[in-house]
Parts: C-alpha cells; structure tokens; sequence
C-alpha cells in the first residue's frame, strides 16, 4: 500500500518487484507461446524497412520510431511502436527452401526436409520434441496445443507433424473462432443430450464434478490406455475448464485483444501458459473473419504473391488486427508477470521478395503490387522468456535480400526456445529404424537475448 501509493509504482511493477525476489524460476514451469503466420510475412513492409531504397524495393509504407532508439517499424502497427522494449527483432535468419512445405518443414523441425515440397514432416517439429521431453508433466492440460481456422486443423497442414516420435506428441487442435458464440473446445464438454438439460453454468459444473467422483471411485481410469485417460482428465478437468473459459475475462482485456479470432485465440494462448500448457501455437491466418469483410483484393493467408493480392490494400486490413492482438499479449505477459515463464515467438516460414513484382490477380483481374516467397532473407520477433529484449539482432543489407551480419538459421531460434525451457539440446529420440537422432544438428542459443 505503501508502495503504491509514496512511489507511484502500479500493479505490473509490484509484480514485477515481487518476481525478482522470489526463488529463481524452475524450467519445469516455463512456457512457449507460438504465433505462427503462414505463408511468409514480408519483411520489408513491417520489421526491416528500407526507406532508402529504390521505389521497387522500399513499398509503400512509412517506418516509424519506436520507444527503442534505432528500432522502426511499419507505420500500420502503432502499437508496436509504444512497447518495443518488451520484445526484439531477429533480422538476419535465412534458409534456402522457397516452397511453403520446404519452409514450413525446414523452419519448425529444423532440418532440411528430404522433399522440398508438401509439409509432411520427415523429422518431428520442434514443439513436439517439446510435448516429448516433458510428457510426464500431467497437470490436466495438454502440453502441446494448437488452435487454428476451422478445417486447417490437421498435423500435416502447417508440418505440425511428429514423424517417428509418433501421433502422441501432435498438438491437441482447437479449431475455430473464439469470439464467435458458437465455439466450442473438443473433448471438455459433455454430450449434447446432458448439455441441452443444463441450462444453467452452475449445474453445469456439478454435473462434471459428478463424473469425476463417478471415475474416480470405479477405479476405471487405471484401465484406460494414454489417450482415453489424457480425454477423461480434459473433461473433468477444472483447471482445462477454466484455462478455456474466455467469459472470465474483463471486457476490457477482450476488447484490447481484440474481439476477432486472432485476438481471442492470443488470449487463449496466455490462459493455456497460466494454467500450465508448456508449448502453445496459435495461427494468424485469416484476417477476413469475425465480422471483417473481405477484401476482393485480399488473400487468406500472408502468401501476398500479386497474383493473390494487392498486397498494400490487404496490409491496411492485416496488419491493424496483427498489431492489436500481438501486442495485448506482449503488453498482458508483462503486466501480469508471467514473462519471465513465457516466452513468446512470432514468425512465419520465410520473407518475401525484397523487389516488388506487379501481376494481374486472380480476382481483381487487374495488374496489382505483390512479393514472392524469400528464404534468403526474414524478420521475427521474441518477447518475454527473461530474456533481454528491445534490442535488434542481426541486419540485412540495403534492400533487404541478404543477412549483412550476424547471420542465424532456424536452428538458433530453436536452440533459443530449448534454452529457455531447458531441455537438453544433446539428447536423441530414436526414429522408426531404432536409431538415436538428435533433437537438433545444428544452432547455438542466441546469445543476445541470453
């Protein structure tokens, strides 16, 4: 009380002050969160801008100051703008897979794929090697979930697949809008005839305390196998309940999320670390959802090809919405002092081509600014994990095409996330042909953030 009110500190900061006295932070309780944006952002329109190059490279955007000295970003992201000392940007990873499965698998398994092409993954994506190192971790929850757009749910969508670890380490997927009333999270609701009888949240409540007490008496959860029992506890689970259930939320806090499928899923993410999930990924696809109309000019997914989109026009509606939900999380891990736990990644496959190519659409039927796949060159951002943020990592040169220095592969963002969770970077799991594979061949913890 004191405190608060002699020194002028608020909340964030007496949790924060509180933080740094308790006992060091067990790697058992840290946490990932994954914001994955299919189909490549482009680089050049958000986080390394090149004002100063030819027209056909620089866009048609303006960069602006942030609260880092020496750190601009896109003038569409305001938000970003105002908490940059809360997260960093990589500027200089690169690989040489141009196809979206190639990308895809080279940049969440780490390898290079033995095909570079289709997203079906020859080794197990990084999260799952996650979901394996700490399967003895049972607190209710899974420890690797993923939440998507209806029907993109799949393992093999996005190179979420486990390869020869196995289908126990894939994400349990939420697919779905969690801002539209009618979602609902598999595997932790009861049948439709009981639900239908309960209109009440109440009896509702003590209808899965009933279950439990049922299960638990019979003795039957020692005769289930993995998966039934991992289902069982999910449902009668109040800590899965809980972590789901987005009614308990200010509206002020959905609000500066955002009420959309992106900002609501964010917010879900931060909820899942809460109660105890180790590895979430959350997919910003989509924007046109939720109320927001499509664009004719637009595109589903971030592959701004010219052909797809008129990549200005379908920015001035993506990036709004990406800054907003990528932002509240930021700022929320930090006020509520779960970002030392919880570190969070922010990427997609690769960049986009730093020359700007014009092509008719598809759907407008007329010639329209766009850029191609790039793997030479990306830009991502990390934020929280007790790591030193507000700073830029890396540079590429003056238009954008190539790492200039300190140049990084997905490996030492993975190396990075491993650090931070504190799984061994040296073990091996064995592949279908019993033989011993290391977790990861190549990349070092970046050690700027470390």
């Amino acid at each position: 009380m004191g405190a608060l009110g002699l020194g002028g500190l608020g909340l964030a900061d007496i949790l924060r002050l509180r933080a740094q006295a308790a006992e060091p932070l067990s790697r058992e309780e840290t946490s990932v969160i994954f914001v994955w944006l299919p189909g490549g952002p482009p680089h050049l329109d958000m986080y390394d801008m090149k004002p100063e190059a030819p027209a056909e490279y620089r866009g048609a955007f303006t960069p602006v100051h942030t609260n880092v000295p020496g750190l601009d970003v896109c003038e569409l992201m305001p938000r970003h703008a105002k908490c940059a000392d809360k997260y960093s940007v990589i500027r200089s990873i690169s690989h040489t897979f141009a196809d979206h499965g190639g990308g895809h698998k080279k940049f969440l398994a780490a390898r290079d794929p033995k095909s570079p092409v289709d997203t079906v993954n020859d080794y197990p994506a990084c999260a799952s090697v996650v979901a394996k190192s700490r399967e003895s971790r049972q607190n209710g929850l899974p420890n690797y979930i993923s939440m998507t757009d209806p029907g993109r749910d799949g393992v093999d969508v996005f190179a979420f697949g486990s390869a020869y670890l196995g289908p126990s380490y894939v994400p349990y997927s939420v697919p779905g809008d969690p801002s539209q009333a009618d979602f609902k999270v598999p595997n932790i609701t009861l049948d439709n005839s009981l639900s239908e009888r309960m209109n009440d949240r109440q009896l509702l409540l003590n209808g899965f305390d009933r279950v439990r007490r049922t299960v638990d008496g019979s003795g039957m959860m020692h005769a289930m196998d993995g998966f039934n029992r991992r289902a069982l506890d999910m449902l009668t689970s109040s800590r899965t309940r809980d972590a789901f259930d987005l009614s308990q939320e200010p509206e002020h806090v959905k609000q500066r999320y955002g009420k959309h499928a992106w900002g609501m899923r964010a917010l879900l993410a931060r909820r899942l670390v809460e109660a105890g999930c180790s590895f979430v990924t959350l997919v910003m696809e989509n924007p046109y959802q939720s109320g927001v109309q499509f664009l004719k000019q637009g595109t589903y997914n971030w592959d701004s090809h010219a052909v797809n989109c008129h990549i200005w026009e379908d920015a001035q509606v993506r990036f709004p919405i990406y800054d907003q939900a990528v932002t509240a999380l930021i700022e929320d891990l930090y006020a509520r002092g779960i970002d030392k736990k919880t570190l969070l990644v922010v990427t997609g496959e690769f960049g986009r081509t730093p020359r700007v190519e014009h092509t008719v659409g598809s759907q407008t039927g007329v010639k329209q600014p766009g850029r191609d796949h790039w793997p030479s060159s990306m830009s991502l951002i990390v934020s929280g994990g007790g790591l030193r943020m507000g700073q830029v990592i890396g540079s590429t040169n003056s238009k954008g095409e190539v790492p200039k220095d300190r140049p990084l592969t997905p490996g030492d963002l993975w190396a990075t996330v491993y650090h931070h969770l504190g799984i061994d970077t040296n073990q091996s799991f064995l592949d279908l042909a019993g033989r011993p594979i290391p977790i990861l061949t190549d990349g070092s913890p970046i050690s700027e953030l470390i």
